[in-house]
């Protein structure tokens, strides 16, 4: 569709969001990420049954985690989308980077380095 979002945004594919590990969550901020977010199916037509929904606890685990290490929960968040709202996608990905921009970079590091990186 040639729609635009932030350059900044690092898309990795996985077959369902029920593959997205809690570890993967973390190390993506211990690795640099400033925010990660997760986009699933609408709820309830998850081709994988309920991939979406585990997705969505593990999601909500690691922003209870984020928050008892004092970094702020939403620098982690999930969204439901169709196939069909590429342009609703594009949305989400410029409002999801101005709130981590908001946010600032996050005091986690790899190394103690900091470095800009939005989402």
């Amino acid at each position: 569709m040639r729609l635009n979002y932030p350059t900044n945004i690092r898309i990795i594919n996985v077959p369902c969001t029920g593959r997205v590990d809690i570890l993967h969550l973390l190390k993506a901020i211990e690795d640099g990420a400033d925010g990660v977010y997760v986009v699933g199916c609408l709820e309830g037509d998850c081709h994988y049954l309920t991939g979406n929904l585990k997705a969505r606890k593990r999601v909500n685990y690691v922003k209870k985690l984020l928050e008892e290490m004092g970094i702020e929960p939403g620098r982690v968040e999930i969204y439901n989308l169709s196939a069909a709202q590429g342009p609703r996608f594009a949305e989400i990905a410029r409002e999801f980077t101005a709130r981590i921009k908001e946010l600032g970079p996050t005091p986690v590091r790899a190394g103690g380095k900091a470095k800009e990186k939005a989402a």
